[in-house]
């Protein structure tokens, strides 16, 4: 019993050891993708990128999301990355903040800022919005 107890504690000590930092990073590009030719591009080469785990392309919102391990790898390798196959990347939350906003809102007040779509959290309802 004493064995098997002790052989369980090393072996969950040793896996421990090998555990991976696996980190989500969801991008857009520019220039857009426009075909599975583009996704193939990008799928096909950064899968040979160290670190690099997972890719999934999305062409209706035309995103990438990439799932890698942060102890190999960073985004701004990644980045670099999809700088080698011509594309400019912006992480996928960050153009959405941009695009909150309709344009006829006092940007010096963003409590009174309106938007595009309803799910963003820096929206407010669209009647308090400057007409």
């Amino acid at each position: 019993m004493k064995k098997i107890l002790i052989s369980c504690i090393l072996f969950l000590g040793a896996a421990s050891l090998y555990a991976k930092d696996m980190q989500t990073l969801v991008v857009t590009t520019t220039p857009k993708m426009s075909c599975q030719n583009c996704e193939n591009k990008i799928k096909g080469n950064l899968r040979f990128e160290k670190g690099i785990h997972k890719i999934e392309t999305d062409l209706k919102n035309q995103t990438v999301t990439v799932t890698y391990d942060a102890d190999k790898t960073d985004e701004a390798k990644i980045a670099e990355a999809f700088g080698k196959l011509n594309y400019k990347v912006t992480k996928a939350g960050e153009q959405m903040e941009e695009k909150a906003c309709c344009g006829k809102c006092d940007e010096k007040k963003p409590e009174k800022s309106c938007c595009k779509g309803e799910s963003s959290e820096k929206c407010k309802k669209k009647e308090e919005c400057k007409k």
